[in-house]
């Protein structure tokens, strides 16, 4: 400002030295972060040159010292920064005691100069803050992801035990079924026309669990899902075993006490598997549960 508003009656004008000087205190700047204390240092030098040969206009605050010196407080290794922080100091009293040498000036520029180191020191604290906040966000998302894809492991191996049950169950009634089918025709009709029902009722019960296992694998969180099978659906699985051949009695005992979904589909899957194992490898007429 002092160049550009009008100077006091008296004073000697701007000259094109001093405005050459002032631009080459400025100019360094561009590359303060590549070498700060090389900056610094011609930064100064070019402030003593225009103090001491140019009777130009002064400036209430160096400007460019302080950026220059709080750029070697963020940037330079602890020696560095320390030692010109200690040559710092003289000089700005050497500086204030060839100009005013007034102690209010003195002290103001003191702290000016701490202040911008401090700044300096601030932004270093500040940009490890936000590193190691960005690093934490990275490590959770990381965590996220590792979760979410155990997660899902799990459960593609739940719904793989979900469809083993459920296709081998079907299937080995269906199989016992087919067999004894061309038998109960020449001997019993009516027992081959439970077997048919009995084949064609086990097919469409596999197809509407197959169904509902297959929704839950649709990418359309918004579909339709119907519950897992519970203790309640064991007589109709009784009743389809059944007719099938072996005689299959069920038979509930004690307070009933209802021990949650998990466990209610884990039961059923549990009686599902027995009966697919005595219908497909022993050889008995019998069954109890």
């Amino acid at each position: 400002m002092p160049f550009v508003v009008p100077r006091a009656p008296g004073l000697p004008d701007a000259t094109w030295t001093a405005y050459g000087l002032t631009t080459l205190m400025v100019l360094p700047l561009v590359a303060r972060r590549r070498a700060p204390v090389v900056i610094l240092i011609a930064v100064l030098a070019a402030g003593a040159l225009y103090e001491f040969t140019v009777d130009g206009p002064g400036q209430p605050l160096p400007y460019t010292g302080l950026v220059a010196f709080y750029t070697v407080a963020e940037l330079s290794s602890p020696p560095k920064r320390i030692g010109i922080a200690v040559l710092m100091a003289p000089a700005v009293v050497a500086s204030v005691g060839l100009g005013s040498d007034d102690m209010r000036e003195l002290l103001f520029s003191l702290f000016v100069f701490a202040a911008a180191y401090a700044f300096g020191r601030f932004t270093v604290t500040r940009r490890a803050y936000l590193r190691a906040v960005e690093d934490r966000a990275r490590q959770l998302e990381l965590t996220h992801r590792i979760e979410a894809e155990q997660a899902a492991a799990r459960e593609r191996a739940r719904i793989a035990r979900e469809m083993h049950d459920i296709l081998s169950h079907a299937v080995s009634l269906m199989i016992v079924q087919a067999e004894a089918g061309p038998v109960a025709v020449r001997t019993a009709p009516e027992r081959a026309e439970a077997a048919f029902d009995a084949i064609s009722e086990t097919g469409r019960d596999a197809m509407v669990q197959l169904r509902r296992m297959l929704g839950v694998l649709r990418e359309n969180e918004g579909s339709p899902r119907e519950p897992q099978p519970m203790l309640a659906e064991l007589p109709g699985l009784v009743a389809r075993v059944r007719g099938s051949g072996p005689a299959v009695s069920y038979e509930v005992t004690g307070r009933p006490r209802p021990p949650g979904p998990a466990v209610e589909t884990t039961l059923y899957r549990i009686v599902q598997e027995a009966l697919t194992n005595v219908v497909r490898h022993a050889d008995a007429t019998t069954v109890r549960i």
